[in-house]
């Protein structure tokens, strides 16, 4: 239940028909082994305590007061259970039968949740639920029936709703009513016959509720043992969060399914969408139910991806790169279009990040039906300048067909050294930020001259870190890859290459994308191949820094949180105290550095993330770091 996570665990039994206590066990039994995962949540099918095919046998006094008995004794016998837990069950009630969802909480059956929709499968046998409260004696003791929402008293943000069955149906509105009372998690306590296509039917249900409504969803339906005398019942069981499957199981196998919901992805996003105002706790006769959790550690074991920026699909993958590429030179185009621009002068070092710039160039022009000769592509070597880069810059001018200038620009540097009386030996930051500068009066220059504007190159991950030199390499009139992070630029190209025949381009392309990403401002041979002066080695891996980066700006989760994330993603790959030590450059430079995002070039949003600070992202350039750093500094 820590850091906003809590585990929920769906349940499918296996079942007799109609034998009430061979039931019970069963249930007891997945109880059991949802608590040894951890559970929090504990969900079983509808009916499953009976079955839903008992037909008339419904209608029996000696089944329906079995059922009462049997829940009591369930509730007793998970008494020291550290979950809340919903059992689907027939009762009666107010001279009807109902079915319901009966919710256990340390002992106690604190309410029953009735079905409220119309389902043309049970209709003989159940009514629908109007609405209202009602107190029902089970054993002696008296629990109240109605639609409610269950909030955890220790985990604020943990508020449970349920649809019970039919209640599912987008007509019903029951999720959304369930949500405006301020519900997180949706749990649909369902028992359907299969019938070929429903699973797809039912898994994009799941995933479109949790993504509109800004939710959990957790779903199961059915139990291995129900009659099969007119269809044969599955055992789904599927935890979807905001529009994402976080684990399911389809089949016929009884079995538990537990993963992790992070409630903190729910409320961040709720907080970001002007859908979730105040709740109205009191609406509707809909009352919440208050429960109680003791606050334990929450084993993380679900997935999350190393690069949240880049889908592992290769498909969802290929068209996110796609879909990324044709924002940038659609925006591009349109930066053309209304400025009359005649060129575009660009900065080609041979790294990454102008690789793709030239690439969005290429594609803006081909759009217009422009030659490829007005964009301008400029290398400009200095000291650190290795001939493996200005090869591969060339190389890939040449092939693109742009106008490809070399202009050195060491002996400016080394006469502006002169100028303000600087040792050229002193490598310092003045040494380096010299030669940006330097190479960005030469692109603006060169765009007055051919009647265009300079295209910038940074990338969302060194804007993030404030890896660019003020008014160097960090100024232009139009940054294309300004909400574009490293690992995705990487994955840009690649998707770029696989629509690509051009043999030498393909591989000078490969090579920059194994080239070690470098400012090259450091003093190197210029026929060397390798790099002096390698960025990650400063800054820290940028696999890890995208990670830390989505997850600051697109949820604001705490640097605890996101180090605990970390730490269970990249067990693999870094240990703790690395993990740790990035983290903190991670914070420390994205505060400090906030002064060159607040007057960052245009450039279109492509993702979720972006640090424009034209309403994507505002933070003032003097907000302090301290309360971030005290909590690293708490952590191990």
């Amino acid at each position: 239940m820590t850091d906003g996570f809590v585990k929920v665990a769906v349940c499918s039994p296996q079942i007799k028909v109609a034998d009430v206590i061979y039931n019970e066990r069963a249930i007891l039994s997945q109880i059991k082994e949802a608590a040894e995962k951890g559970a929090s949540v504990i969900l079983f099918p509808q009916l499953c305590l009976t079955g839903s095919t008992c037909g008339d046998i419904f209608f029996s006094d000696t089944l329906l007061g079995e059922c009462e008995r049997a829940i009591c004794r369930i509730a007793d016998e998970t008494k020291d259970v550290n979950a809340v837990i919903a059992v689907g069950m027939p009762l009666r009630a107010k001279g009807k039968l109902y079915d319901c969802a009966a919710v256990l909480s340390k002992g106690e059956i604190p309410v029953i949740i009735p079905r409220t929709m119309q389902d043309d499968r049970l209709s003989r046998w159940f009514a629908c639920y109007d609405g209202g409260f009602e107190s029902v004696s089970i054993c002696g003791k008296d629990t109240l029936m109605t639609q409610t929402v269950l909030e955890c008293e220790q985990l604020c943000d943990l508020k449970i709703g349920f649809e019970i069955g039919s209640d599912a149906s987008l007509m019903s509105g029951v999720a959304q009513k369930l949500v405006s009372l301020g519900a997180t998690v949706i749990c649909n306590v369902s028992s359907e016959p299969e019938l070929v296509g429903r699973e797809d039917v039912v898994r994009q249900h799941a995933m479109t509720v949790s993504k509109e409504l800004i939710c959990g969803y957790v779903y199961v339906s059915g139990c291995e043992g129900e009659s099969t005398t007119d269809c044969v019942y599955g055992a789904t069981r599927r935890i979807c969060e905001n529009g994402k499957e976080i684990a399911d199981y389809i089949g016929f196998e009884s079995g538990v399914l537990a993963s992790e919901l992070d409630l903190g992805a729910i409320v961040s996003l709720r907080r970001r969408s002007s859908m979730f105002g105040a709740t109205n706790r009191e609406d509707g006769g809909m009352f919440p139910t208050v429960f109680s959790l003791d606050v334990a550690d929450t084993k993380l074991t679900r997935r999350f991806a190393k690069n949240p920026f880049v889908p592992d699909c290769s498909i969802s993958r290929m068209e996110r790169c796609h879909k990324t590429f044709e924002i940038q030179a659609h925006g591009l185009k349109k930066r053309i279009e209304h400025t009359g621009a005649k060129s575009l002068v660009i900065g080609i070092s041979g790294g990454l990040d102008s690789a793709l710039a030239l690439l969005v160039c290429v594609r803006a022009m081909d759009m217009l039906q422009r030659p490829r000769s007005d964009i301008k592509a400029v290398t400009m070597p200095c000291f650190g300048t290795t001939k493996r880069t200005r090869s591969n810059a060339q190389i890939i001018c040449g092939e693109l067909g742009v106008d490809f200038r070399e202009i050195n620009i060491a002996q400016s540097v080394k006469q502006h050294f002169a100028d303000i009386s600087h040792d050229e030996d002193n490598h310092n930051v003045v040494f380096e930020n010299a030669q940006a500068r330097e190479r960005t009066q030469v692109l603006m220059d060169l765009a007055n001259a051919e009647n265009g504007f300079v295209v910038g190159t940074g990338d969302l991950s060194e804007l993030a870190l404030g890896w660019a030199t003020y008014n160097g390499d960090h100024m232009s009139m139009y940054g294309v890859n300004a909400t574009v992070p490293k690992t995705l630029v990487r994955a840009v190209i690649r998707d770029y290459l696989i629509d690509n025949d051009n043999e030498i381009l393909e591989k000078a392309f490969i090579d920059i994308i194994d080239t070690p990403v470098s400012p090259e401002l450091l003093p190197t041979n210029e026929n060397a191949d390798t790099m002096t002066q390698k960025t990650e080695d400063f800054v820290g891996p940028y696999e890890l820094h995208d990670f830390f980066l989505f997850y600051a700006v697109r949820y604001s989760y705490s640097p605890k949180k996101i180090y605990r994330m970390a730490c269970h993603v990249f067990a693999d790959s870094y240990d703790n105290a690395t993990i740790l030590k990035w983290l903190h450059t991670f914070f420390r430079r994205f505060f400090a550095q906030q002064f060159k995002r607040s007057c960052l070039p245009d450039g279109a949003k492509t993702g979720s993330v972006s640090l424009s600070p034209r309403g994507d992202f505002s933070m003032p350039s003097d907000a302090c770091f301290t309360v971030w750093q005290k909590e690293l500094s708490e952590l191990c």
